[in-house]
């Protein structure tokens, strides 16, 4: 094989692969911005004549979409927040611990959640809710998703904690801070890009949750994004371009968010991997 093929051969599976991840977005974007299903069934891989913005207008204030993008943004930050917040105490304590034995107790305990799917727990976790009484509320949703998300958060978290050296926290004692202090201006700045990282993982899964959401939560108004598409999808399936128009509504955030942040994500992964 010439030499010439041997390093075009990589770059141009790798051209194939990003084709297949991308195409399914495109054809959904182009769809979205069709005005009629006649364009959609004519040429479904075609780029639209007239690139038809109100359908996204028609979409976020006819469908409802702005109420569930609404629930999902701040259940899902709001419980992403907490579960680094809880992690976060949770990991430097586990990190700085003085008494091995018992660290690694209850840092074992803690990464069991991890061997546990998420699906077994429902029945369990309906009961639960349902003898607090905070079904068809958003309590429902933003407790089971910070529990969650905490064994993955301690175990990234703890790793990167790892590598910070002691002396800093030593200094930071000799200049008069104490443990809650050092806790906040030293450790967590340094922590960041696992904090980052650890933010979009949960947010990412809360943002796409569906089963607890569609079982807990009844009332239309307090539905989220994945369950209010269903019936969104029911009330306009006649009309693909709004049907598209959602998905893309309930796609995006996320991806401007990832493409904002995915450096500092690939160096909190690499970096609690390496030196945890």
């Amino acid at each position: 094989m010439p030499r010439f093929v041997r390093k075009m051969l990589p770059h141009l599976v790798l051209l194939v692969y990003v084709f297949i991840i991308l195409f399914p977005f495109v054809f959904v974007l182009f769809s979205s911005l069709k005005e009629t299903n006649d364009q959609i069934v004519n040429a479904p891989f075609g780029f639209p004549v007239q690139l038809a913005f109100d359908n996204f207008a028609d979409a976020w204030s006819q469908a409802k979409i702005s109420r569930y993008f609404f629930n999902s943004a701040y259940l899902s930050v709001a419980a992403a927040v907490s579960a680094i917040l809880l992690a976060s105490a949770t990991a430097y304590a586990l990190s700085r611990m003085r008494m091995d034995k018992i660290s690694k107790i209850i840092y074992q305990f803690v990464l069991l959640g991890m061997l546990i799917p998420g699906n077994v727990l429902f029945i369990a976790q309906y009961i639960l809710i349902q003898k607090m009484r905070l079904l068809d509320t958003h309590w429902a949703l933003y407790l089971p998703y910070t529990a969650g998300a905490l064994p993955f958060s301690v175990l990234l978290i703890v790793a990167f904690m790892r590598a910070i050296p002691h002396e800093l926290e030593e200094a930071a004692v000799m200049d008069g801070l104490g443990v809650i202090r050092s806790f906040f201006r030293i450790i967590l700045p340094l922590a960041l890009p696992a904090l980052v990282t650890v933010f979009i993982i949960n947010l990412l899964g809360n943002w796409n949750e569906y089963l607890l959401s569609n079982f807990f939560i009844s009332s239309d108004k307090l539905k989220t994004l994945p369950t209010g598409m269903v019936g969104f999808r029911d009330a306009f399936q006649t009309n693909y371009p709004l049907v598209f128009t959602g998905v893309i509504i309930s796609v995006l955030p996320i991806l401007v968010v990832y493409a904002f942040l995915q450096r500092t994500i690939i160096e909190g992964l690499t970096a609690g991997g390496v030196k945890g």
